[in-house]
């Protein structure tokens, strides 16, 4: 399985320039007042529950990183529920002696090659689809059960633009390409760590802003997973990448995701500038 490597915490140097004992104490007690300031205006602005908290836009995680905590927002009752639902989802691991998980990979397969005789559990043929050996239970570590259900429900909703990563219909392809299967396996995994879905409620800027998305859209994890998978193929063929370079393309598409969850008019996922990517 492709080793995936989260972005590492933005860090941000100041520099000071020596000029003089005076200076040198004039900046000092300049600086003291100026943050002693800036924390009574934050009390005031930022503390919890206030209105205008909620007005303030969020910032760009390029400014400050993507996981910058934020003060965690109160959910509906609603969002509540499927925030719970979606965290047992990521619980769940791949186990490919459960038959429940045998038919899912199964039903993938159906999708994928409605035209081709359904092959045993493990064959050299899975390798087709992208996955690195004959045995694809080998490939779900990290991802879980969730990713396989991620690939079958971008295959049933969106199948244009499934069967069009799938087959690498897109552009000029590199010669080495990335495992398609294996690939949609680390984007489950780098989606549920950026979001800061792992345990509680998330925090984290791109966390928040989808919780709001998941008032609008039960499945908006799947529909994102779609999104970012549509993403990190055009990064791939904008980047002309090969094999080895699949991390630094899931990094900047990670990046280019974050950018447009972190934009004020997003409520929903069809918001996304992105989500003109995806066909039926």
């Amino acid at each position: 399985m492709i080793l995936l490597f989260p972005c590492p915490h933005l860090k941000i140097y100041g520099t000071m320039m020596n000029g003089g004992s005076n200076t040198f104490t004039g900046l000092s007690v300049f600086s003291q007042l100026i943050a002693q300031w800036a924390q009574w205006l934050a009390n005031i602005v930022l503390g919890s529950g206030s209105f205008i908290a909620r007005l303030l836009p969020l910032s760009s995680p390029s400014q400050y990183g993507s996981n910058r905590k934020l003060l965690q927002p109160s959910l509906s009752p609603l969002q509540e529920a499927r925030l719970r639902d979606l965290q047992k989802r990521l619980g769940v691991p791949f186990d490919g002696s459960r038959a429940e998980h045998q038919d899912a990979l199964k039903q993938l397969w159906r999708l994928a090659y409605p035209d081709r005789e359904l092959p045993s559990l493990k064959s050299e043929l899975w390798k087709d689809m992208g996955w690195q050996g004959s045995d694809p239970s080998t490939d779900f570590r990290g991802g879980g059960f969730i990713s396989l259900e991620n690939l079958i429900f971008f295959a049933k909703k969106y199948p244009d633009s499934f069967q069009r990563l799938l087959n690498k219909r897109d552009g000029t392809r590199a010669e080495w390409e990335y495992p398609f299967a294996v690939a949609g396996v680390n984007i489950s995994f780098m989606l549920a760590q950026m979001l800061d879905l792992q345990t509680g409620k998330p925090s984290t800027l791109a966390g928040v802003r989808f919780l709001e998305l998941l008032a609008d859209d039960e499945m908006a994890f799947d529909n994102l997973y779609c999104i970012v998978f549509l993403m990190m193929d055009a990064q791939w063929l904008a980047k002309r990448a090969s094999y080895m370079e699949f991390n630094d393309v899931l990094k900047s598409t990670r990046t280019q995701i974050e950018r447009e969850l972190s934009l004020e008019d997003v409520y929903t996922v069809k918001d996304l500038p992105a989500y003109n990517m995806l066909t039926g």
